[in-house]
């Protein structure tokens, strides 16, 4: 049987028309033959060699990215259950594109679902199965109180207002429900993302520079799809919250002692690469 999904309105990737506020989504959750391999990763624990993998990986990324991210998907479940079950909850990825992390979380017991506002996205890799809505970070269309987990990788820095985004994922997560976000840090060695590392001398001049080598824009635009998002930030938003708690915060892709580095002002920025929060929702 399908399941019904909490959705105040939706739209599938063809943009059909917006849908009654208050009406539900019927979507079905079994594995297709389309979904992409789970990856056994290749290291154990949370030290230097994990590290490693993943940050080689990164590097592959622009020729190889179904290889990256279905790395980075069964990291994450592994991240995440070290905090809750995933078994059983809904998941809901916010950012999903074309859906590399749905493999990842349902063979770990999840009902899936993941929102995307491009099209072109969410049919970039070729996979069609179901579990798609489209919709906007920053006005989600989900019912408030409605989401076990809310996970977002690598959105953040991509939308003009981060905390709307942010107010967003609280919004719509149950009480006592998981918040995982991570995101790139503007002042990180990888910030500028494709015109890294010349954004150190500001994202317009990045951009420019790399349409002037290139011939054509960079697919991340500074100012456009493009924002600075910094750690301090992030960590302020979250303490000022009167209905989240922090559970966890680290630099993602680093060992666990890398949290240390977030006690560092400055430092924090450059080195913590990509910030990871865990937050439950009051």
């Amino acid at each position: 049987m399908p399941e019904t999904v909490p959705v105040a309105w939706s739209g599938a990737a063809s943009a059909a028309p917006v849908e009654e506020a208050g009406a539900a989504a019927e979507l079905k959750t079994q594995v297709a033959p389309e979904d992409p391999p789970v990856v056994a990763l290749p290291y154990p624990g949370w030290g230097l060699q994990r590290s490693a993998k993943l940050l080689l990986a990164h590097r592959k990324e622009p020729v190889d990215p179904a290889g990256f991210y279905s790395l980075i998907a069964a990291d994450s479940v592994r991240q995440l259950e070290r905090y809750t079950s995933i078994a059983g909850k809904l998941v809901l990825d916010v950012g999903g594109g074309p859906g590399y992390f749905r493999s990842a979380f349902m063979a770990a017991g999840a009902r899936y679902y993941w929102v995307e506002p491009d099209v072109s996205e969410m049919g970039a890799a070729g996979i069609e199965v179901p579990g798609r809505v489209r919709g906007s970070a920053l006005e989600m269309p989900f019912r408030t109180g409605s989401i076990d987990l809310t996970y977002t990788s690598n959105v953040l820095e991509h939308v003009p207002d981060p905390w709307k985004m942010c107010g967003e994922l609280v919004r719509i997560t149950k009480p006592g429900g998981l918040i995982f976000l991570s995101y790139t840090s503007w002042l990180s060695p990888w910030g500028g993302h494709e015109t890294a590392p010349w954004h150190y001398l500001g994202g317009h001049r990045a951009a420019a520079r790399f349409e002037r080598l290139r011939g054509h824009p960079p697919k991340n635009v500074y100012g456009s799809s493009l924002f600075p998002v910094y750690v301090t930030d992030a960590l302020a938003w979250a303490k000022t919250r009167m209905d989240v708690e922090i559970v966890d915060a680290m630099p993602r892709y680093l060992p666990d002692w890398g949290r240390a580095i977030l006690r560092i002002p400055g430092l924090r920025e450059i080195v913590t690469w990509n910030l990871a929060m865990i937050l439950r929702k009051k």
